[in-house]
C-alpha cells in the first residue's frame, strides 16, 4: 500500500501538494522543519505530552513536525491484520514484514534528508543524551513503535534499522518510549528552549549530573539556600556549582564519573 496519508502536526506549509491531517489543528505539513515520524498502531496517542508545555510550543510555531503513520491502515486484508503468530511456534504475536515494508516506504518516500531510521526495542542502544544531540542535528528522525513480541527480523535487516531502547525494562509498545525520545530531540532544536543555555548546564549536558537548584523563599521550613549562590560573586557560584555536580555524579553514577574522568584525562 503506497497511496497512505500520514497524519501530521505542525505549522502551515507553503507546499500546496501536500495535504496531510494534522493531530491539533488541521494543517498542511511543514516543507522545512525538523521531523519526528512515527509508526504505530496507536496514532492517537501523538502528539501526547509533546503538544504541552515548550514542546508543543515550538511544534505549533513551526520549529518541529510531526507524522504519524496508522500501520493499521498498512494490514493485510479485510480486517487489516498486522501481525501473525512466531514462526517456529511461541507465545504472543509478531508484526509482518510485509505489512512494515509499506509503512516504511511511505515514510522514506515522504522523508526530507538525513532522518534515522530507528526500532524501538529493549534489545537495542540505549538513549542517551548524545544519541539526543545527533537526532537534533539531522532532519528529523522515524520511530517504528513495536508491540506484542516485536517486528519480523528480516524488516530490520532489509532496511537496516538501527535498534534503540529508552532503558533495561520492557513496555507493552513503543509509543511512551517515542514520545520521551522526542521530547529529549525537540528540547535541544534552537528556539525551543528560552534560555540556551539550559541545555548545557543541566544533568548530561557536560557528562556530568546537574549540580542542585534552589529559588526563594531564601529560608524554608529551617533550610537555607547556600550563601554562596546568595554573594553574587559569579565566579564562586560556577565552581560551587561544578563541584557539587561533580560530587554528585561520582557517588550517583560512577559510570558517568568513570566516562568523564577519562575524557578529561583526554584534553
Amino acid at each position: 500500500m503506497t497511496d497512505q496519508i500520514p497524519k501530521a502536526a505542525g505549522r502551515k506549509s507553503i507546499s500546496p501538494t501536500l495535504k496531510p491531517r494534522e493531530l491539533m489543528t488541521d494543517t498542511p505539513a511543514l516543507a522545512v522543519a525538523w521531523t519526528a515520524q512515527v509508526i504505530t498502531l496507536f496514532p492517537q496517542s501523538f502528539p501526547g505530552v509533546l503538544g504541552e508545555s515548550l514542546t508543543g510550543k515550538a511544534l505549533q510555531d513551526g520549529l518541529w513536525q510531526l507524522q504519524t503513520y496508522d500501520l493499521r491502515q498498512y494490514g493485510i486484508g479485510k480486517h487489516r491484520n498486522v501481525d501473525d503468530t512466531p514462526t517456529g511456534g511461541g507465545a504472543g504475536m509478531v508484526l509482518r514484514a510485509d505489512v512494515l515494508e509499506s509503512a516504511i516506504t511511505d515514510t522514506q518516500r515522504n522523508a526530507k534528508g538525513m532522518m534515522p531510521l530507528v526500532y524501538l526495542s529493549p534489545r537495542g542502544r540505549r538513549f542517551d543524551q548524545g544519541m539526543a544531540r545527533d537526532w537534533a542535528r539531522a532532519d528529523g528522525v522515524t520511530l517504528l513503535c513495536g508491540r506484542f513480541e516485536g517486528v519480523d527480523e528480516r524488516i530490520l535487516q532489509h532496511f537496516n534499522i538501527a535498534e534503540v531502547s529508552l532503558g533495561d525494562f520492557v513496555m507493552t509498545g513503543g509509543e511512551i518510549a517515542a514520545q520521551a525520545m522526542i521530547d529529549a530531540t525537540v528540547r535541544l532544536l534552537p528556539g525551543v528552549l528560552g534560555n540556551a543555555e539550559s541545555a548545557v548546564e543541566e544533568s548530561f549536558g557536560a557528562g556530568l549530573l546537574e549540580h542542585p537548584q534552589y529559588t526563594k523563599p531564601a529560608t524554608w521550613q529551617g533550610h537555607d539556600v547556600p550563601d554562596v549562590l546568595l554573594s553574587g560573586n559569579h565566579a564562586k557560584i560556577a565552581t560551587w556549582r561544578r563541584q557539587k555536580a561533580e560530587q554528585i555524579t561520582k557517588d550517583r553514577r560512577p559510570d558517568l564519573w568513570a566516562s568523564y574522568n577519562e575524557r578529561t584525562a583526554k584534553d
